[in-house]
């Protein structure tokens, strides 16, 4: 393993909140473990929930070129917006060689113990991944038996306006584009007439 490390941090706010506590931590943890830190990435004003975050976007760009052997976070959800997106990441991370540190957790994955506790991360967030979709299905069930329709709300569409079309000789696709709808829309339309 090399010892080039990035360095990532991140405040909700930009008002009060300052990453200095987070950033200084992760350089003192840096300097004694010797690592070289060739980046500081910080997303100032981000929600954690957001799928974009600049700094986070860089840090994974730099990752992927593999110009970084660790990442040092000072928290889980100062990085990840859920287990879900920690475990990708950290799966993504292991493919390209480069190894996760949370300061406050003490989760190191180049450590045995760290990789031990990945391993259990990936395995609730699968579990989690699971009831979901248990639940989901489990509701959607119950909602077709009470005869709820389940799914997208089915758009309301002008059949006559598509059948004048179609019997004017206009084609299928000229007639969901003058509609706005799909071409599966209108077939459906012009077949259940037929």
């Amino acid at each position: 393993m090399g010892n080039r490390a990035a360095i990532y941090a991140r405040v909700s706010t930009i008002a009060g909140q300052s990453p200095r506590m987070q950033l200084e931590a992760l350089r003192e943890y840096a300097a004694a473990r010797k690592l070289d830190v060739v980046a500081e990435l910080v997303d100032h004003g981000v929600s954690g929930t957001r799928d974009r975050r600049p700094a986070l976007d860089e840090l994974m760009a730099i990752a992927r070129r593999r110009h970084i052997d660790m990442i040092l976070v000072y928290k889980f959800d100062r990085f990840a917006r859920s287990v879900r997106h920690l475990v990708t990441a950290l799966d993504e991370f292991q493919v390209l060689g480069v190894e996760f540190v949370s300061y406050t957790e003490n989760v190191d994955t180049s450590t045995p113990l760290g990789r031990a506790l990945f391993s259990i991360v990936a395995a609730l967030a699968e579990l989690e991944r699971s009831l979901v979709v248990e639940r989901s299905s489990e509701g959607q069930r119950r909602a077709r038996a009470r005869g709820q329709h389940v799914g997208r709300p089915r758009r309301v569409v002008d059949d006559r306006k598509i059948l004048e079309l179609h019997r004017a000789g206009t084609s299928v696709r000229a007639i969901a584009r003058a509609i706005g709808v799909s071409l599966t829309v209108v077939t459906r339309v012009v077949r259940e007439a037929a």
